[in-house]
């Protein structure tokens, strides 16, 4: 931390700041003209604007806000790795830094508009000046999670065909061995204090940087972030969203659900390569509240609690998993300085949690569900009645029905697809397409409706009830997991002749791959404790380490269709009971 300690941080840390301590639960302030009018737009109540760039649009107006005394003295972002150090910047110490970000991937990496640029770092601030300068140059940003193998890595620097990466030292070597099987890749960018060879150092560019910079005129429809989601056949996809769909998607969901205002400080504990960063970047900047980032290089129910005593956090979102182990913990021992909202996504809520929860913080839990492709499908907002167990009503502009396999709307209480309306309209803040993927994007739609994937009913009051997948994604602690790519895995294994991979039932993450495995006629004798630690092992090295199957079984036969095709579902519902 020392180079970086002496460049950007330290001038950050230059920065006297008053604490903003936020006591009970006072009226909101004013909403600001901009954000009523960011607000009605992603509520499509007004049209979406035909030029729009989150970085100039919104970013750069909240800094302009600041100088004339229009928002409250707290940061815009502010990062802590635990250990003493902290970053914290204004709006305009966010512009000056990312302007000179951008500087640095236009000129040193010679990236235009339309250039993609895979991102992957842990949570350390240049992640999201980095994210912001992709915004400010029309650079594409590609996150990626920080576990990803140089398998994983080949497989997407070639279908995005990625023409930059920046990653940190842990990665590094990973991409240099398979970089050369990379025809567009250019450069690369690494953050650290210390050099290699064949890399450009961002922070040593970024201290030499000019701070001037125009930011590029993107239109709303201008593609912003791809992520790759993983799916129950073949390699992950690649979903598109625009400046629009991810920039002004958020702005009612942040004020709504996540309750959020220029006062607020929100600290959201997900990794930077999910989707859930950037819905905290969009959510929060757009509503001029500051973004809470603690390095957390290991995620545990302690350092939360401790994190939330220490620190004037006023919102909170985890996911399930993490708020199951949260409530095992003895919580009276803990005074939170100031939280007064709490939100969670990315699997279901047990209701036994929220109650636990509640009754010894006396805080609701208010969830929320989504998905890669979308912003915000349903949730419990703010000031709304919550049903436990319901993922609360639909977020507009969406308009949520249940529907069957032909895309015709269910009555209340009956099971079928979580669907979304997109016709006639489609609604703006929804990805643009499954990238080179016509028959994926084809296949998303039924009638007038996106089909999500998951399974609901919906009742009277249309409240939404969650039931489960009708594909085989097996969703672990909000960790998306294709079974294709934990079999690919396995079977590169001499000991695997077949195998099939469900999810199974777990106290703690919701639910666990299990494999099942039908041995290769040399390994049937070999103790199956050792070879399921040999094939755990394996997994670990040939994708990324949180796919590996948690269970093993080794079974004679796996059960198969009359055209031989395993019958996941058989499994599925073998571990569920059903």
């Amino acid at each position: 931390m020392k180079l970086w300690r002496r460049g950007l941080v330290l001038q950050a840390l230059r920065s006297s700041w008053g604490i903003c301590r936020v006591h009970g639960q006072p009226p909101p302030p004013p909403v600001p003209e901009a954000v009523a009018t960011w607000e009605a737009i992603s509520l499509g109540r007004q049209p979406v604007p035909e030029y729009f760039n989150f970085a100039h649009d919104v970013l750069d107006t909240w800094s302009r806000l600041e100088k004339v005394g229009q928002r409250p003295p707290n940061p815009a972002f502010w990062w802590v790795n635990g250990s003493g150090a902290e970053v914290k910047w204004t709006f305009e110490e966010l512009g000056k830094q990312s302007r000179k970000a951008a500087n640095v991937l236009e000129g040193v990496c010679g990236l235009k508009p339309g250039d993609r640029m895979m991102l992957v770092l842990p949570r350390l601030p240049d992640w999201w000046l980095i994210s912001v300068a992709c915004m400010r140059t029309g650079v594409v940003m590609i996150p990626g999670i920080s576990q990803l193998t140089a398998k994983d890595l080949k497989y997407r620097l070639q279908a995005a065909r990625a023409k930059s990466i920046v990653t940190s030292d842990a990665l590094a070597p990973q991409v240099d061995a398979i970089s050369a099987d990379c025809p567009s890749l250019q450069t690369k960018l690494l953050v650290s204090d210390t050099s290699r060879p064949g890399w450009i150092s961002f922070r040593e560019q970024l201290r030499e940087a000019s701070a001037e910079h125009n930011c590029v005129r993107t239109k709303s429809g201008d593609s912003v972030a791809i992520y790759f989601t993983s799916g129950t056949t073949g390699a992950p996809k690649m979903v598109e969203h625009s400046q629009c769909s991810y920039g002004l998607g958020f702005v009612a969901s942040g004020r709504r659900w996540i309750a959020l205002t220029e006062s607020d400080i929100f600290w959201n504990t997900t990794d930077t390569g999910w989707v859930k960063a950037a819905w905290t970047l969009f959510s929060a900047w757009s509503n001029g509240a500051c973004i809470f980032v603690h390095e957390l290089s290991r995620v545990d129910a302690k350092t939360i609690l401790n994190t939330l005593c220490r620190f004037p956090i006023t919102t909170l979102c985890c996911v399930p998993t993490l708020f199951r182990l949260i409530v095992q913990e003895d919580l009276t021992r803990y005074k939170f300085q100031s939280l007064r909202h709490c939100v969670t996504g990315g699997e279901a809520l047990n209701p036994d949690v929220r109650d636990k929860w509640k009754s010894q913080t006396g805080l609701e839990l208010h969830e929320g569900y989504g998905q890669s492709e979308t912003v915000l499908i349903c949730s419990n907002s703010r000031g709304s009645a919550i049903k436990s167990g319901s993922m609360g009503k639909a977020s507009p502009p969406y308009h949520v029905q249940i529907v069957d396999e032909e895309g015709n709307v269910l009555p209340p209480g009956k099971e079928g697809n979580i669907a979304v309306r997109i016709k006639p309209t489609r609604p703006f803040c929804f990805f643009n397409c499954y990238l080179e993927n016509p028959e994926k994007t084809a296949s998303s739609e039924k009638g007038d409706f996106y089909i999500t994937g998951d399974r609901a009913h919906m009742d009277e009051d249309g409240y939404l009830w969650f039931l489960g997948r009708n594909d085989d994604v097996i969703n672990s602690s909000s960790y998306r997991i294709g079974p294709v790519e934990v079999e690919s895995a396995l079977a590169e294994h001499p000991a695997v002749l077949e195998c099939a991979v469900v999810s199974s039932p777990d106290p703690i993450r919701g639910e666990v791959v299990k494999a099942f495995i039908v041995l290769s006629p040399a390994y049937t004798s070999r103790d199956p404790e050792a070879l399921t630690r040999e094939l755990q092992e394996h997994v670990k090295k040939v994708t990324a380490p949180y796919k590996y199957p948690r269970k093993v079984a080794f079974i004679s036969e796996l059960p198969k269709t009359v055209s031989g095709k395993i019958l996941r579902s058989k499994l599925r519902n073998q571990e569920w009971g059903r």
